[in-house]
């Protein structure tokens, strides 16, 4: 994984010290909460319903043992016990004292992390593919080119004070595990048919208020002229983004006011007059990045994996859960194990500080020290064994983490929502609580099959409900909380926005609507056939009539 070079070290350190008197005249006084609110934001401090929270970058979700680690200290020590995976592959503390904060970051800062850029109307958190490096179907590990994009964007002066955050993402696969069609610029690696790799460069997807798909204006793009395109785009985005208007501020509402072909234009213009500069990206400079991600010591010769296979076939509990929660590693002999952070009742994404220990003890143990964070809220071991999945899982099992329902009904990925958000209108998590519960048992999950199930508290859609086969937002309706379902989202290649099936749901009937969806797509589905497919082919009308009658369709 990539380490800080002077640069970076300087700049958080300095970023840490500046905070530290930001801080001191806030709780003196000598700020108002007004002049301070712009200086906490640039480091990632928001003031949400009931205390400050702290969000931590996590670039493109990769960890080692020693930083998830310093996550477990600042849980104990300036949190209550435990921290929040987000989708953006951050972590996020939601109840440290101000006058910590400070502290707080310097720890960070002692194992190159820190929370910069994490809020704000800047160059957000570069994502990836959770499976960079590992999976068997990538072109090139994108965890490379989201850090030279970190690298780039990290207080850029041009790009520090956009229209409205920005979110770029970066996929390095035919399967798009990385929604970037769901992203203010969306990068999906191609070959063209020379055989060159590059980027397909999609602009202007998002969700929220609006949801809309990116849109691809540049079909191949040469890897060395990945910075001075992106360059490009912001600049354009930056001249003529919406400042008026921070509902009409994205970038999505430019691009789609402009239209495709006129916004790829103008991109196409500025490029052409700044291209060919400081901001080509050599061979050697990507080498040398590319040096940082060099895949790890793999034993070449694996052991026959057949300890592995009797285990799975006398131990039903560890065969299900290698089921749903391994997937192929593309080298020989290893598997990408993911760990869920979603067990019944739960609220989905935390952590709590023992655990984080756990796993950073097992990441040394079996994953070459490395962890990732996934943008579903769950943690990603990329280089295990065979041989020693068995006894990972059982230290798993002790630790409360081997749940088996990596893409299942109960994995559910949901925001804060009103018990923590000052944004949200309707609680996210004792739903997702209440659905997992409903759906606890292994052998009706493994039933079900393969189910997305998205909760959003607002329209702000953090919980990314759009693109869930199952999407629930949570409405104010004059002060009592209603659930609005959609239905048929989907971020992957097969991109879909949900469709509003029908009137909410009370939260007391929201789960009943859930269970009837399911049920119902149990019964009309044919053998081996998706939620996704047997949406596709059916549509709404057969769900509409069991959660509202004929009379309501």
């Amino acid at each position: 994984m990539y380490r800080y070079d002077e640069f970076d070290h300087t700049i958080v350190q300095e970023r840490v010290d500046q905070f530290r008197d930001q801080v001191s005249r806030r709780v003196s006084g000598e700020l108002t909460e007004e002049e301070f609110r712009p200086l906490r934001l640039m480091n990632g401090l928001y003031l949400q319903l009931h205390a400050y929270m702290l969000r931590v970058a996590i670039p493109y979700g990769t960890l080692s043992s020693k930083q998830i680690r310093m996550l477990a200290h600042i849980a104990r020590r300036y949190d209550r016990g435990y921290g929040h995976f987000t989708t953006r592959q951050n972590i996020q503390y939601n109840w440290p004292k101000l006058e910590d904060v400070p502290d707080l970051l310097a720890d960070l800062a002692s194992v190159e992390m820190h929370a910069i850029q994490t809020s704000g109307n800047c160059i957000r958190n570069v994502t990836a593919d959770a499976y960079a490096g590992v999976a068997d179907d990538e072109l090139e590990d994108s965890r490379i080119y989201a850090e030279i994009i970190r690298q780039w964007s990290t207080l850029h002066p041009e790009f520090s004070f956009l229209p409205r955050k920005f979110k770029i993402a970066v996929s390095g696969a035919p399967t798009d595990r990385a929604a970037v069609r769901f992203h203010d610029i969306g990068l999906q690696m191609r070959q063209n048919i020379r055989g060159e790799v590059g980027f397909e460069v999609l602009v202007g997807g998002g969700q929220g208020r609006t949801p809309i798909i990116a849109e691809t204006i540049r079909d191949f793009l040469p890897k060395q002229d990945l910075l001075s395109y992106l360059e490009a785009i912001l600049r354009v985005y930056n001249m003529l983004g919406r400042r008026d208007n921070i509902y009409k501020a994205r970038i999505k509402i430019l691009v789609k006011e402009t239209g495709r072909d006129k916004f790829a234009a103008l991109v196409e213009e500025e490029w052409n007059r700044i291209r060919g500069g400081a901001l080509d990206l050599h061979k050697d400079e990507i080498n040398r990045i590319r040096s940082y991600f060099a895949p790890p010591l793999y034993e070449l010769t694996p052991e026959p994996d057949t300890d592995y296979q009797i285990a799975r076939r006398a131990d039903r509990d560890f065969d299900r859960w290698c089921a749903s929660n391994v997937v192929s590693n593309k080298q020989p002999g290893y598997g990408i194990v993911n760990i869920s952070l979603k067990p019944a009742g739960m609220a989905p994404g935390d952590a709590t500080a023992d655990q984080m220990d756990v796993l950073a003890d097992l990441a040394e143990t079996y994953s070459f020290d490395e962890l990732r964070v996934t943008h579903k809220q769950n943690i990603v071991l990329g280089h295990v064994r065979l041989v020693g999945l068995h006894a990972l899982w059982q230290q798993l099992d002790a630790a409360g983490l081997a749940t088996a329902n990596i893409g299942l009904a109960s994995d559910i990925i949901a925001c804060p929502g009103l018990d923590y958000c000052n944004l949200a209108n309707a609680r996210s998590i004792p739903v997702a609580q209440r659905i997992s519960e409903r759906f606890a048992n292994p052998d009706q999950l493994a039933r079900i099959g393969a189910l997305r199930i998205n909760i959003s508290g607002c329209i702000n859609a953090c919980g990314h409900h759009h693109v869930g086969d199952i999407g629930i937002l949570g409405v104010d309706r004059r002060g009592e909380e209603f659930y609005q379902i959609t239905l048929g989202g989907d971020p992957t290649e097969n991109v879909a926005i949900g469709e509003v099936i029908g009137p909410a749901f009370s939260y007391d009937d929201v789960v009943d609507a859930v269970e009837t969806i399911i049920a119902t797509y149990e019964t009309i589905r044919t053998i081996d056939e998706t939620f996704a497919q047997t949406w596709r082919r059916v549509g709404v009308t057969p769900f509409k009539e069991k959660l509202y009658g004929p009379a309501r369709h």
